[in-house]
């Protein structure tokens, strides 16, 4: 089963990028991020004509997940809950979640796209930081069911410097502070397994490159698109891909897909 993740930049202006990479990888599972779109916007009649079945968490102009399944969704969660009920609710669309049947019993999947975080002298670095309490929260939580899980999604966050092409380059930013990789680790603590690194400790392994400045010729890239599984989950993987090669299309998204080969 093919598992993965990608942040499209944008369903209307990457729709046929889209639906040639669904033709083509022929995906089981897919977490998309950063739609741009309202739930009743979304231009789902080709995907479904495609097979999947489709679930959004939409908002209009920005963020926005969405999750592609040829499985059918037993069910389906919105939204990271807030650490307290004092506590404001969070409008911004950036988790979903779905539960599928598979043989041996269930797997939960959740597509998520982590905070920015830049500037970091602005409130969007906090926000960014306390998004990720929250999700150390729920990941906590969901642990204690000892049941397979993965989160799949654009993390925003450089785990290391091998994963960017110039680690000076990205000093100071939020996705390269120490606040936000230690923020990832945490999750990794808690008993999480990130699927690329399980696979390879290869550097220069990239899923995103900027439009500007010939990030994308010059290979000026960083990693920051991740799968992140479950102690039930990790011993089913059979292999990692990133499949740099649509970053060439007309019309790209400047992420690629990841995808994770899942032996369910």
């Amino acid at each position: 089963m093919k598992i993965a993740t990608w942040n499209i930049n944008g369903i209307k202006a990457r729709h046929d990028v889209l639906i040639r990479w669904l033709e083509e990888a022929k995906p089981d599972i897919v977490c998309l991020q950063e739609i741009k779109s309202m739930d009743d916007k979304f231009p789902g009649d080709a995907i479904e004509g495609l097979g999947y079945n489709l679930e959004t968490h939409g908002q209009k102009g920005f963020n926005g997940v969405a999750l592609l399944s040829k499985l059918p969704f037993d069910e389906v969660n919105r939204g990271l809950p807030m650490l307290s009920e004092d506590d404001p609710v969070d409008e911004q669309a950036r988790f979903i979640e779905g539960v599928f049947s598979i043989e041996g019993g269930t797997i939960s999947v959740a597509s998520l796209y982590l905070p920015n975080g830049n500037p970091v002298d602005t409130e969007k670095f906090p926000y960014k930081l306390s998004w990720m309490d929250r999700l150390y929260s729920w990941t906590k939580n969901r642990l204690e069911s000892e049941e397979a899980f993965i989160l799949a999604g654009d993390y925003n966050v450089i785990p290391e410097p091998k994963d960017c092409h110039d680690p000076k380059v990205w000093e100071g930013d939020a996705l390269f502070r120490e606040e936000s990789i230690s923020q990832f680790r945490s999750l990794l603590n808690l008993g999480m397994s990130e699927a690329l690194r399980c696979s390879t400790d290869d550097a220069g392994i990239y899923t995103f490159w900027d439009y500007q400045a010939g990030a994308w010729p010059r290979n000026h890239g960083i990693r920051i698109d991740h799968l992140l599984m479950s102690p039930e989950a990790a011993p089913l993987l059979k292999g990692v891909e990133v499949d740099t090669y649509v970053r060439d299309w007309e019309k790209p998204s400047d992420h690629v897909p990841v995808w994770i080969d899942y032996a369910a």
